[in-house]
């Protein structure tokens, strides 16, 4: 039996639809890094309130983890301010999600002035720091680039360091590269997508 082209021709067309669908519908706003290994997978930090935490500790949750410091004048701050907006735009949904904040500068980002800085933005979230010591051991393993810029003074540096965040599924996966130029709105709907995953 011989299949007219104009049929194949549809099939085809119906077949390429669908393949686009379903691939549009899998995209995120975020890069999709779930595929390597080359990325730490996990980390042993202590939080601000002084209680040893790894990731397994948020197990259920998507994990928003972005590395900076304190007196980071611009990244850091509009940084916390997008993801507490992102908390706004899921709603319910933000019960099922945490930031964690990971210092460059354990030296003069003591654990106080952590907490009060990053839940001035959300209750919720959550500052991590290391030792001075293991701290480019830590960004050296999560491939953040960092650099500590010299001031006039010994204590007025500054900090280069990337401006991006990653996103973990519920599973403690690691699953996206967040660049500093997605909207609050997009984070948000990249999260959505992980929560619902199964």
């Amino acid at each position: 039996m011989r299949i007219p082209a104009a049929l194949i021709r549809l099939l085809l067309a119906a077949v390429l639809l669908a393949a686009l669908g379903a691939a549009a519908a899998s995209r995120f706003n975020g890069v999709d890094i779930g595929h390597t290994r080359s990325y730490a997978q996990d980390f042993r930090l202590t939080d601000h309130d002084g209680r040893p935490r790894r990731l397994a500790d948020f197990r259920g949750k998507a994990v928003v983890l972005f590395f900076g410091y304190l007196q980071c004048p611009n990244y850091c701050p509009l940084t916390l301010q997008r993801m507490a907006q992102t908390m706004r735009l899921l709603g319910a949904d933000a019960t099922r999600v945490q930031v964690l904040f990971v210092t460059l500068d354990p030296q003069r980002d003591v654990p106080a002035a952590l907490r009060e800085y990053v839940t001035a933005f959300d209750p919720a979230f959550l500052g991590l720091y290391d030792t001075p010591a293991a701290t480019p051991e830590l960004a050296l393993g999560f491939r953040i680039y960092y650099r500590k810029v010299a001031g006039a003074t010994a204590n007025s540096y500054y900090i280069d360091h990337a401006v991006f965040s990653y996103a973990y599924d519920p599973g403690g996966r690691l699953r996206l590269l967040l660049r500093d130029t997605l909207s609050a709105a997009e984070i948000a709907a990249d999260l959505r997508r992980l929560l619902r995953e199964p």
